[in-house]
């Protein structure tokens, strides 16, 4: 332990939020020397669990939620569930919470995201979202009974619901606003052949469609269709769950802290970590808000090094990665693609497995990979050196990617 460490293993350490990014921070810091006292708040009354089986396992009764498998009494962490913070007052080193104050000397944003709600739905019976485990719990029953289902939004989460709705032989509709699934996140020309897949299943696709209201059994649309649902599950995004920050610290347009390299918030002792958060990207020229899994994961060891004073460390800077298994398929994305000048294709949409690369003046800046694993490995290790690969070849999907530079 350095001497910077066993000075500031004294201060007592507050994370708000107990998905992903919290609990990682907690083991983080005993990792790295810390020995202070931690204090990990979660508003859900659960044990702290994994998310991603919330789509798969979870809803389809296959398997129960994934708690992470932390000894937090061993480790020294003060595990509070069932509790939400509400409120921050820098000056007296306290966070609110609908249980009482919390004094702390150094404080973790952790708290997320919150699913965004279709407009008046908020309290109608039989519209669910799909974001924590008591969502996926009380949409079981709607699979187990094998309902009608109208699905707001072919995004990933979209996606992900249909896939299990009709593994579990339910009728399923999907609305969705834009001209193709997937609009916020892939060009027109990777996504609109991944539309398909919702047909193949077995699902109908509906683009170009906006709802004008929720009736009981009922989605009216703008266009005046009405669609027959059971239920409705709404997948049009997040956003951060920061509302409790109030104007402690700056936030980005979305709602988001604006952190440093570090992860630190414009407020002393104040960081911030995973989905609430977004950080200055040097790779990538621009600031970055990820919502997966491995950002928080990677971004609480980087939170953990810079509460230890840590600074000699490489700023955080990941290469984004995520993954999603829907509609038969593994789908794989790493990078960030926003500022690419090429796209080229490894194989076709047509086939079994194929990917996507983006280019920025000759270096590999993100790649999507469809059953193609090793794509994505080699793809995220050449992203991650900044290497120039060779068009032509990297077109070849019989080729492994590799750097043009021997």
């Amino acid at each position: 332990m350095s001497e910077q460490t066993r000075e500031r293993s004294g201060r007592r350490v507050v994370i708000a939020g107990a998905g992903m990014a919290g609990v990682q921070t907690a083991v983080a810091l005993r990792e790295q020397g810390f020995d202070g006292p931690v204090t990990l708040i979660g508003a859900e009354p659960h044990p702290p669990y994994d998310r991603p089986p919330l789509s798969k396992g979870v809803l389809l009764g296959k398997g129960e939620e994934a708690a992470f498998d932390v000894d937090f009494t061993g480790l020294g962490i003060d595990l509070r569930l069932g509790r939400r913070v509400t409120g921050v007052r820098p000056a007296d080193k306290e966070a609110d919470t609908d249980q009482g104050p919390v004094g702390y000397d150094v404080l973790v944003a952790a708290t997320g995201a919150r699913p965004v709600r279709l407009p008046g739905t908020e309290d109608a019976a039989g519209v669910h979202v799909l974001h924590n485990l008591d969502d996926a719990l009380r949409l079981r029953p709607v699979l187990e009974r094998g309902e009608s289902v109208v699905v707001v939004g072919a995004g990933w989460i979209g996606a992900e619901f249909t896939t299990a709705a009709r593994e579990a032989g339910c009728e399923v509709t999907v609305v969705e606003a834009t001209g193709r699934p997937l609009s916020g996140a892939l060009p027109e020309e990777v996504a609109v052949p991944m539309g398909a897949w919702y047909a193949e299943s077995g699902a109908t696709l509906h683009t170009g469609a906006r709802v004008e209201r929720v009736e009981p059994g009922a989605v009216l649309l703008a266009d005046g269709r009405r669609l027959r649902a059971d239920a409705v599950v709404v997948g049009i995004g997040a956003r951060p769950d920061t509302a409790w920050l109030g104007g402690a610290v700056e936030l980005g347009p979305q709602g988001e802290v604006l952190a440093d390299e570090r992860l630190r918030a414009s407020a002393p002792d104040v960081y911030a970590v995973g989905d609430c958060a977004s950080f200055p990207s040097a790779r990538y020229g621009e600031r970055l808000l990820i919502h997966h899994w491995d950002n928080a994961l990677q971004g609480a060891r980087t939170v953990a090094g810079s509460i230890l004073g840590e600074t000699a460390a490489a700023p955080y800077d990941p290469v984004p990665y995520f993954w999603s298994e829907q509609f038969g398929r593994f789908v794989q994305y790493a990078g960030h693609h926003a500022a690419a000048d090429t796209l080229l294709w490894r194989g076709s949409p047509r086939d079994a497995a194929w990917s996507v690369c983006w280019l920025r003046e000759g270096r590999l800046v993100a790649l999507l990979a469809v059953g193609r694993p090793r794509d994505l490995a080699q793809g995220r290790r050449l992203i991650a050196s900044g290497a120039l690969v060779d068009p032509g070849l990297a077109r070849d999907p019989g080729r492994p990617l590799k750097s043009a530079v021997a």
